[in-house]
């Protein structure tokens, strides 16, 4: 039927073709050179499987229904034969769903012939509905006991109890079963004795033996099948096709105040940007290496987590966030003269993991622009977090950023679990199971062994602030709508639209979150307090001046003596550190803060040191005494060359961090004697490219509508133009082509050719002609000759409005058309 769907396919206006594609995008990766190809890719196995993977329950029934209600001598089916199984739903929900299969081309013909696409028996079930094969195909004892209906009724009626819950069991599908044996040897004949149940069913011919390799009948089959009439039967109270659910089932979860929702994922917001910061500077100040395996080692994941406040499941969650969103990379670990601190390993480290240079940038955003940097990495992210920490198929761990844990289909989940949220009525908060549910009614051929992905991805959204108190969030809403096309700005793809979905999210998210302060309220004791998200300009300022104590709604710093003499290290004074607290704080100064800054400044670069591997002078000569007398710093070896100065093999790196663990306050110098004051360089990975953008520039399904689609149309429609006008060319010129023409022995001169086209140029009348391209194919067109010169033919194209040149070498035969 290759032939008669091509020209079904053909027959389709644009708009109705257009509509195909749409549905199964799939068709056109690459665009197909004619019709007839499309329908060929149509049929093919993966199409139609990828085309009911995205199909729903009550759907792919009906079709089952189609594929049991097939005539035994066409193989063709009816709308009134489907209607006759599908009792007790609306003739109108039926008709409904033979649309979409028809729209689809997985049924095609008319309504009192359908057909139904090749392949599908080749990817479902060889059960439809869960019915097994007819009676007549399996053992024809048992076609004569289902042809008595009444023999029948009266055979599973009399069925003893445990060979009733066995039909039930198989009634319900599928319709085979595993021969167990009851453990008593073997019988009379030398097989295993098969359960009793079994034996009864089998004896009566309910059940027949099968073999395992190929379902062929058998009868010392290691399995055993339910004919379809018996079946059927057994299925008299809910039908043939069972149980049928035109709609998705309805949550019973409870419903929250959107208002209440908001506030809450607004919350989970704030935490989760700063628990994804928190690690990263942990990084920052001590890497951690690669395995050799790839990924993060165990230890390490458990030191980060404690240090950002989170267990290890979450703590590794972010980690692939933030490694997918680009902001964690790996580095060599021996590729930069700056110092890095790396955490204990087995053994050698040749790469670390460390913050990449976009890190910085992404710390300057809003909470909303950062958060939505996070978010979009994660709808992308290839890989399935809720593996890490469990074992894999060889028993080994799955460690976080190893690619043991890469799931290509992550994504797909991950979206299908937030499009069952996004399909509810704001507020409405869905228990897990009830997701799972309506995934499995949604799509049941895609749910199916998904469902750790799906809690996966639930449990991530939590995590992350897309959903709260159970139910998306509207600012997460807006994340996973699809972007309109617009077809003015942005007509092949959806860039601009999906800019444009990205700020109404980030301005709704900010309306939601606290407004940023510029301002502090400092303790008496000394402790800092930022009564909301930081602007990025003081959240720098604290991060030099001050330690974090603790991180939420209202974060919570304190100032030390290490934190001021830090902050005279990068290059404030003590009239700047003044400065600085009485414009940003709303609460008086306390004069302890004042104190303890005049004294630090006062002590700061007492002490100075240099090269030598290092020296370390001072103009007071005691200061100098207590230093070389201070046993904490024997492993400098100091040695006193001049009342006021000590030298030191060790470099000035390390002799300035010894003597700040001691509690003194030294700075560094130049060769010219001024002090050196500089924040520490901190090193960073390669910056690396999010996941996001990188799959967003990959190939991938094709975004139709408007003039993309319609261009796609056209150019199928052109290419079957072109082929079918090259199957109706005069047979000389199929034959001066190669093509096998019966009863054609020669093929016509080049000198006939010429003369052909030298008349068609005069008479501008339009001919066939044969060539051989530059890729020695042969081949034909019908085209109208302009002129004939310089060993080149040209000729204008009239279907295509083109203009063609032809070497005539190359020419192999020219004919008049004949129109």
């Amino acid at each position: 039927m290759a032939t008669t769907f091509a020209d079904q396919l053909r027959s389709l206006t644009d708009e109705a073709l257009g509509a195909l594609l749409q549905l199964r995008p799939d068709l056109v990766v690459p665009v197909p050179t004619d019709v007839s190809a499309l329908a060929v890719r149509a049929q093919s196995r993966g199409s139609v499987a990828r085309c009911l993977d995205g199909l729903d329950e009550f759907t792919l029934r009906i079709l089952d229904a189609a594929r049991l209600s097939r005539s035994a001598d066409t193989a063709l089916t009816s709308v009134g034969a489907i209607l006759e199984l599908t009792g007790g739903v609306s003739a109108d929900d039926v008709r409904a769903a033979i649309d979409r299969l028809r729209v689809r081309f997985l049924l095609h013909g008319t309504e009192d012939d359908l057909e139904v696409a090749g392949a599908v028996d080749e990817v479902t079930s060889p059960y439809p509905a869960g019915l097994g094969r007819p009676a007549d195909y399996l053992d024809a004892q048992a076609a004569a006991l289902v042809a008595d209906r009444a023999k029948l009724r009266r055979t599973v009626l009399a069925a003893p109890p445990a060979s009733r819950a066995v039909l039930d069991r198989l009634a319900a599908g599928p319709p085979i079963g595993a021969l167990s044996r009851d453990g008593t040897g073997r019988d009379g004949t030398g097989r295993d004795a098969m359960a009793e149940p079994v034996r009864w069913l089998v004896a009566e011919h309910v059940l027949v033996p099968i073999s395992e390799a190929g379902r062929a009948p058998r009868p010392d089959g290691e399995l055993v099948e339910l004919p379809r009439e018996v079946g059927m039967l057994l299925r008299r109270e809910t039908g043939p096709l069972g149980v049928l659910r035109p709609f998705p089932p309805l949550p019973e979860g409870a419903s929250r105040d959107p208002k209440s929702v908001d506030s809450a994922g607004a919350g989970q917001v704030m935490e989760a940007v700063r628990s994804a910061e928190a690690l990263l500077d942990t990084l920052a100040s001590e890497a951690a290496p690669v395995l050799r395996a790839g990924g993060l080692g165990v230890r390490d994941l458990r030191r980060l987590a404690r240090a950002a406040g989170l267990d290890e499941p979450a703590a590794a969650l972010l980690l692939e966030i933030v490694h997918a969103a680009g902001l964690l990379g790996e580095a060599d670990a021996h590729g930069s003269s700056r110092s890095v601190t790396v955490s204990r390993a087995a053994g050698p480290v040749d790469e670390i993991f460390l913050p990449t240079g976009a890190y910085d940038l992404w710390r300057a955003l809003s909470t909303a622009q950062r958060w939505h940097t996070l978010a979009r990495a994660w709808l992308s992210l290839t890989r399935q977090p809720g593996l890490i920490g469990s074992r894999d198929d060889r028993d080994r761990p799955i460690n976080a950023l190893a690619p043991e844990a890469e799931r290509s289909g992550a994504p797909q989940a991950r979206r299908e679990a937030l499009l069952v949220l996004a399909d509810l009525s704001p507020g409405v908060a869905p228990t897990a199971d009830e997701v799972l549910e309506l995934l499995a009614w949604q799509a049941p051929r895609r749910a199916r062994g998904r469902e750790a992905a799906h809690l996966d991805a639930l449990s991530g959204a939590a995590l992350l602030g897309v959903t709260a108190l159970g139910a998306l969030t509207s600012y997460a809403r807006l994340v996973l709508e699809d972007p309109d096309d617009d077809t003015e700005t942005d007509p092949l793809g959806v860039r601009a639209a999906a800019a444009r979905q990205a700020r109404d999210s980030v301005r709704t998210l900010d309306g939601l979150l606290p407004a940023p302060v510029d301002h502090i309220l400092v303790q008496a004791d000394l402790s800092v307090v930022v009564p909301g998200p930081p602007e990025p300009e003081l959240a720098a300022e604290l991060d030099v001046v001050a330690e974090p104590e603790s991180a939420g709604g209202a974060s919570v710093f304190r100032v030390t003596a290490a934190s001021v003499r830090r902050a005279l290290d990068v290059g404030y004074t003590a009239n700047d550190l003044h400065a600085l607290f009485k414009r940003r704080s709303r609460t008086p100064v306390p004069q302890t803060l004042t104190y303890m800054i005049d004294d630090a400044a006062r002590r700061h670069g007492g002490l100075r040191s240099g090269s030598a591997g290092s020296y370390l002078r001072s103009d007071d000569e005691a200061l100098i005494a207590e230093v070389l007398a201070d046993k904490r710093l024997a492993a400098l070896a100091l040695r006193q060359i001049a009342p006021t100065v000590l030298v030191s093999p060790a470099q000035v790196a390390r002799l300035l961090l010894q003597l700040r663990d001691a509690g003194f306050a030294p700075v560094a110098e130049d060769a010219g004697g001024a002090a050196v004051l500089s924040r520490p360089k901190v090193r960073r990975a390669p910056t690396r490219t999010p996941l996001a953008a990188r799959l967003s520039d990959q190939a991938g399904t094709p975004v139709l509508a408007g003039p993309r689609l319609a261009g796609v149309v056209e150019q199928i429609r052109r290419g079957d133009i072109a082929t079918r006008a090259a199957r109706r060319a005069p047979v000389t010129v199929r034959a001066a082509n190669g093509q096998a023409v019966t009863g054609l022995t020669s093929v016509q001169r080049h000198g006939e050719a010429m003369a052909v086209l030298q008349q068609a140029v005069r008479e501008k009348a339009r001919v066939w002609v044969g060539y051989v391209d530059s890729h020695g194919a042969t081949l034909s067109r019908l085209v109208r000759p302009v002129s004939l010169s310089a060993g080149y033919l040209r000729a204008e194209d009239e279907r295509t409005e083109t203009l063609h040149t032809f070497a005539l070498h190359r020419i192999t035969a020219a004919v008049p058309d004949e129109e």
